[in-house]
């Protein structure tokens, strides 16, 4: 069960060098190919990110247990503004960059059959999804004009740069609605979720963008449209593969991003399956809180993450920087790490034995 939060003045030297966990997981793919070499085992190593990832983390975290500790709410500010904090999320652009030249360049090199070009593309798209969509995340919402930059070119590594508008004016906007694409109904299975939620953001990414145009009198085809300035500059990513490494490059960059994206609806599933805002006399809906994501407070995970994983709090003040981040004990408790759920979401019946009761007994305790 999770803890009941403590608070403390500051971060401790450990838990804020711990962050540096997330190059870990670029660290996967150089180890596996590694592996490969030792081993002999070429097409079973190009797996060996994810079984790291969704078995030894999970196995990890549970082992470790909970982080429930909080920033003071007097020292946030300070803790806030602490170079170490920002720089750690700057960094992850060249890195994750880095990775995905390396990891192109070893992929098309190599005599993989199917079974192996399969697992190294997820393998990849799942590091993709940790480094670019979860620092991307982080980074949008920042007001800062380096950070907000960065984190567009993050997810234009992975193709899925209309999540940089749409989670800010439609997702923050309308979650745990049924006008929103990310927020997973109770009962509905992944499987149904992810090509919707999929299809649904890019679409509104593009209308929400055409609108803001429209309202500053702007025609759509024009050098303002973010989304077409995202997208001349994936297109320049795709034709640096292209000519790099020819058509296996190509095929890489774009499976990877597909793969990150999908991974990423994953997550969305994860974070805010079957919780509901109360809709009010006057129509609109109720104010967002922390009673109306998932919350998991895991240490290991919370580390490898950038605290994502204190979703919650995120919704409530979604400008907060992730290093003060608050563990909530109220607030609906995932009963393991993102990396434990993403496994658990792919076999609907397991996830509705295990989320359903916890659905129902939470509305309970609202009600």
């Amino acid at each position: 069960m999770p803890s009941e939060p403590r608070y403390d003045s500051g971060m401790n030297k450990f838990k804020a060098l711990g962050f540096l966990f997330v190059f870990l997981v670029p660290a996967t793919l150089p180890t596996a190919a590694w592996l490969a070499v030792q081993t002999g085992w070429l097409n079973l190593m190009a797996w060996y990110p994810l079984f790291f990832l969704f078995v030894l983390i999970p196995a990890t975290d549970f082992l470790l247990g909970h982080d429930p500790v909080n920033i003071a709410q007097a020292d946030e500010s300070k803790v806030s503004q602490q170079i170490w904090f920002k720089a750690l999320t700057l960094l992850v652009l060249p890195v994750q960059c880095a990775t995905l030249i390396w990891s192109c360049l070893w992929f098309v090199d190599q005599d993989l059959n199917f079974f192996g070009m399969t697992g190294w593309l997820f393998s990849q798209g799942i590091v993709s999804s940790i480094l670019a969509i979860n620092v991307a995340h982080e980074l949008i919402h920042k007001d800062a004009k380096l950070e907000t930059a960065f984190g567009g070119i993050l997810l234009t590594s992975v193709g899925y740069y209309g999540f940089k508008i749409e989670h800010l004016r439609g997702h923050h906007v309308h979650v745990s609605t049924p006008e929103d694409a990310s927020s997973a109904r109770f009962g509905q299975s992944l499987w149904a979720f992810m090509p919707e939620a999929m299809f649904r953001n890019t679409r509104n990414a593009w209308k929400l963008e055409a609108e803001r145009l429209k309202k500053l009198g702007i025609p759509l085809f024009h050098w303002r449209n973010e989304m077409l300035g995202w997208s001349a500059l994936w297109v320049g990513f795709c034709a640096a593969f292209y000519f790099g490494t020819g058509w296996m490059g190509l095929l890489f960059f774009i499976a990877q991003g597909l793969f990150a994206a999908c991974s990423l609806e994953v997550i969305n599933y994860v974070e805010h399956y079957g919780l509901e805002r109360r809709k009010l006399e006057d129509g609109r809906y109720e104010r967002t809180t922390h009673l109306h994501s998932w919350n998991s407070d895991y240490a290991l995970s919370n580390l490898l993450l950038f605290q994502l994983q204190r979703h919650s709090d995120h919704h409530a003040f979604p400008k907060r920087r992730y290093a003060i981040l608050r563990h909530h004990e109220d607030s609906p408790q995932l009963p393991g790490g993102y990396a434990a759920m993403f496994v658990l979401a792919l076999c609907p019946p397991l996830w509705h034995r295990v989320m359903d009761p916890r659905v129902l007994k939470f509305k309970e305790q609202l009600a």
